[in-house]
């Protein structure tokens, strides 16, 4: 798989041993001397974490499935709690062109996540090559129907226990939230630890692309969102429309190191509510990493199978070790890019 990541296993340094033995013809004395030479062994490289490309010292992404949690994004919606601390967060669209997040957790486990709601179809499109636990508060029956065709551990307020709580300071919907650490505590299959949905670039690995100050992903109706380059934090500040810039309930700035615009048909179902973002061909992308944007295509082989992003070149894009925002922007609508 061209996304997979690898681990190198530093190889063991042989000892070589040189023994030198002087004798002296015709004399009792005898000299010997024997020299032992070891290389240093060569440092392993380090462990990261398979979903950010981040260092993983404690080795816990490693040890662990991934945990996909729905979250709201509408106006309803504010302050969202502990998005900032997903690996990868998918913004797609729902019915009435409101979006909604599906936030993959795996290194982190913030002990409040949400407001967490419901499943849609465009969600066993994300989970399937990601596996492990999906949590939700609920949902129609096609929507459930949907979801239970993926390889995933299903929880949702009825199942989840303490592990989900209301907020009475809000209102419903909007007020169930998780605890990340509880919802991993519950258990996830396969696979541990999950794989790798991107590949990411080496310190020092110049990133071939336009310089852009900021662009717009133009969802419908209130819901534009645009994205600035913060040359100090090297990582993109996310501001909506309805709200301007987006802080987490806990004064976070969201801000990731990519954003990928997936461009996606989004399929009418049947019955209202049940159009769902196509993952499984192949289209347009704009990969937005290190103040530069890649303009490329994205490729999927099989529901199991990562989404690849491939350059002009048809090279994988290598993006910044950090957080990734993947936005499944229909086809046909515009990004606008300042640069």
């Amino acid at each position: 798989m061209r996304n997979q990541l690898r681990y190198i296993i530093a190889a063991v340094v042989v000892v070589v041993g040189i023994v030198v033995i002087v004798a002296t013809q015709g004399s009792s004395k005898k000299s010997a001397s024997s020299t032992t030479t070891t290389a240093a062994a060569a440092k392993p490289a380090a462990a990261v974490a398979p979903l950010s490309g981040l260092p993983d010292p404690t080795g816990v992404a490693r040890k662990r499935s991934a945990l996909v949690i729905k979250i709201e994004d509408d106006t309803n919606s504010l302050p969202q709690w502990g998005v900032d601390q997903a690996d990868v967060v998918y913004e797609e669209i729902i019915n009435g062109g409101i979006p909604r997040l599906a936030a993959v957790f795996n290194q982190n486990a913030p002990a409040r996540v949400g407001p967490i709601r419901s499943v849609r179809p465009t969600d066993t499109q994300i989970v399937f090559p990601i596996g492990g636990i999906f949590a939700y508060s609920g949902g129609a029956p096609y929507a459930i129907a949907s979801i239970s065709t993926a390889p995933v551990k299903q929880v949702d307020e009825s199942s989840a226990g303490a592990a989900m709580f209301r907020d009475p300071s809000r209102s419903a919907p909007y007020n169930l939230f998780g605890n990340a650490a509880q919802l991993f505590a519950l258990g996830g299959g396969a696979p541990v630890p999950p794989t790798p949905l991107f590949q990411y670039r080496s310190p020092g690995q110049v990133v071939v692309g336009t310089t852009v100050s900021k662009f717009v992903v133009n969802f419908p109706s209130i819901y534009p969102m645009t994205w600035t380059w913060n040359a100090t934090t090297n990582s993109w500040d996310r501001s909506t429309q309805f709200a301007g810039p987006d802080y987490t309930g806990n004064h976070v700035r969201e801000s990731p190191k990519n954003v990928i615009v997936n461009y996606v048909n989004y399929v009418n179902g049947v019955g209202a509510f049940t159009s769902y973002a196509n993952l499984q061909s192949g289209g347009v992308a704009e990969v937005f990493t290190d103040g530069k944007e890649i303009v490329g295509t994205w490729a999927r082989h099989s529901k199991s199978s990562p989404i690849q992003y491939l350059d002009a070149k048809g090279k994988a894009i290598r993006l910044t070790p950090g957080q990734t925002w993947v936005e499944l922007l229909n086809n046909g609508a515009p990004v606008t890019v300042t640069h």
